[in-house]
């Protein structure tokens, strides 16, 4: 499938793509890049990496960048905005999140504010969960979680450090799942079909 990386970062997500696809261990072609940050230092590496790389703000421009590109799978690697598909991608849209779904996830639970509430409720365990978005924060059907355990001694910072280690495992194989079961395999799977 054809791929566009939505991010507003430092790009490490599209790091581990980039390696993952050029070792063959992941599928599909990263056909552009967008950023929601001007100064975003993932663009910078996009380009580095020779892909088509822009800034753009707002779903409408963001689509029509995605239109030219023939994109068929939208990944969100740190993309920090409520991301509104046109609704030919409605339901091929994938993103990460750094707990296990449904806990510490929803509006306003991302990055540090998701590790330093896992600290702070004393779980054992937290991961990742790879997902479809839809128009709900972490709402859409689930295609990889990732279990990770949290130590006495961790620090939110040392969960975020090994949540993310595993997040570099768990998108790639996401991924691939899609492409060998298909995008719709996952929308019938969980009845999460809108009618």
């Amino acid at each position: 499938m054809k791929m566009a990386i939505l991010l507003s970062g430092s790009g490490r997500t599209l790091d581990n793509f980039h390696e993952r696809i050029a070792a063959g261990t992941m599928q599909g072609s990263i056909e552009v890049v967008v950023a929601n940050v001007a100064d975003a230092l993932g663009l910078e590496k996009a380009r580095k990496y020779g892909y088509a790389a822009f800034h753009a703000q707002g779903n409408e421009a963001i689509n029509e960048i995605l239109g030219r590109h023939g994109v068929e799978l939208v990944l969100l690697a740190g993309y920090l905005k409520l991301y509104e598909p046109p609704p030919e991608l409605a339901r091929r849209v994938i993103n990460i999140h750094p707990s296990l779904i449904p806990s510490f996830c929803g509006h306003g639970f991302y990055g540090m504010r998701v590790h330093r509430a896992v600290k702070e409720r004393g779980v054992k365990v937290t991961g990742c969960t790879v997902h479809f978005a839809n128009e709900v924060y972490d709402e859409g059907p689930i295609i990889v979680q990732k279990c990770v355990e949290v130590a006495d001694h961790d620090t939110p910072h040392d969960i975020a450090d090994n949540v993310f280690a595993m997040e570099c495992q768990a998108f790639p194989e996401a991924v691939n799942r899609v492409h060998d079961l298909g995008v719709d395999y996952f929308w019938q799977k969980t009845g999460s079909t809108k009618e």
